[in-house]
């Protein structure tokens, strides 16, 4: 039976890929910069004679399995390469040797996972049609994010896949488990970034001033409330500023300048485009009032991340083959952002999560955070279960 048979293998090349992901893991890259972890990636598909090509979008690694008929269909795979400005506190065997940098969100457990799965696909090319494309994605973590310039560079070109198919580790879901969601799953992301410039001078004489903290105050309030007002209350959006200084300043001085950084999310692409003009206005419109200026920039981040329905439903009822329903669980939308979601605005597309958490060893720290890590476990279910869904 092909789903033993893929579970057999997993089991057997389990140790393998646990050493590439804590190789991966002792010397994480951050974006833009994985030219060790691209050259890595092409050792290990050369040495199980995978076809590939080097160097799309920098340090990205494109491979080709092909079945029986292989223009019949193409399924793509996507693991992203890139690690974060982060410096490991784990006491591990594998920690970063690479100070100040750490595969903090999962990315060397992607891509071991997807090398295990290619070599499983590969040892059974002959058990279905069509190609399977391998997708090794450099910069996942920065903007303008690495799925973005792939796809401009032609990833999903020659051949053409018809889906594409990624995941990601989920501390919060426990080793054994998978999570999945229809439709839409996650946010867009944007950077806010404002200038309010005002006059300053001494704190005991305000009237002399132009008061660029009371602007900002007034504008932080007042995005609030054009978020929570403009916008449908049934589309989920997030504002969040979390930087704010001046230029100068002390208690009794008023500075001439203050800054704010910030991040504006939702669900819904017409109301961003619209969220961001009605912002720009309301800002510019406040800062005047008072006498000060304003610049507001906006830069377009993510879009939101589409789960096709009829993709998703045939990954989930495939998933259900493998693990049993009861280890795969529907999960809620998230306000986070994934460079995955600009494929699937080009193609169809099925993004899920990775169960890796462990309460009882302890393994429960979020991603993004300096004592993040999983249960390695979950690689011998992940390169299995990414197989068994591409061959589905």
């Amino acid at each position: 039976m092909l789903k033993n048979r893929i579970k057999q293998l997993a089991k057997e090349y389990f140790k393998d890929t646990v050493a590439i992901r804590r190789h991966l893991h002792a010397h994480p890259e951050l974006s833009y910069q994985e030219k060790k972890t691209g050259k890595y990636v092409a050792a290990q598909l050369k040495k199980v004679k995978i076809p590939f090509k080097h160097g799309m979008a920098g340090n990205g690694v494109v491979g080709l399995i092909k079945g029986n008929n292989p223009s019949s269909r193409v399924i793509a795979l996507r693991a992203d390469m890139d690690a974060l400005p982060i410096q490991e506190a784990n006491k591990v065997s594998y920690k970063s040797k690479n100070p100040g940098v750490m595969h903090a969100c999962g990315h060397d457990v992607h891509t071991a996972s997807l090398l295990g799965t290619a070599r499983i696909l590969n040892e059974l090319k002959s058990e279905f049609e069509g190609t399977i494309k391998l997708i090794f994605q450099p910069a996942e973590e920065k903007m303008p994010g690495g799925a973005s310039i792939m796809i401009n560079e032609g990833v999903l070109k020659n051949p053409n896949p018809s889906g594409i198919l990624g995941q990601h580790v989920h501390p919060p879901l426990e080793v054994g488990k998978i999570g999945i969601k229809s439709g839409l799953y996650m946010a867009s992301a944007d950077e806010i970034y404002v200038t309010i410039t005002g006059k300053g001078g001494h704190g005991a004489l305000p009237h002399e001033c132009i008061d660029p903290i009371l602007i900002a105050a007034q504008l932080l309030t007042s995005l609030q409330q054009l978020v929570s007002r403009k916008g449908n209350p049934t589309i989920p959006s997030v504002l969040t500023f979390g930087k704010i200084n001046s230029t100068g300043g002390a208690t009794n001085i008023i500075p001439n300048e203050v800054k704010l950084m910030g991040t504006f999310r939702t669900m819904d692409e017409k109301w961003r485009k619209k969220a961001h003009r009605l912002m720009i206005k309301m800002a510019n419109s406040i800062a005047k009032s008072l006498g000060g200026s304003c610049d507001f920039k906006i830069v377009k981040g993510y879009p939101c991340l589409y789960n096709e329905p009829l993709l998703t439903e045939k990954t989930k009822q495939s998933m259900i083959e493998y693990m049993g329903k009861k280890n795969v669980v529907e999960l809620p939308i998230r306000m986070t952002a994934e460079d995955f979601s600009y494929y699937s605005h080009e193609i169809p597309g099925c993004f899920y999560r990775l169960g890796t958490g462990n309460k009882q060893k302890g393994i429960t720290s979020p991603v993004h955070t300096n004592t993040f890590n999983v249960d390695e476990r979950s690689l011998e279910i992940s390169t299995g279960l990414m197989a068994w869904l591409a061959m589905n």
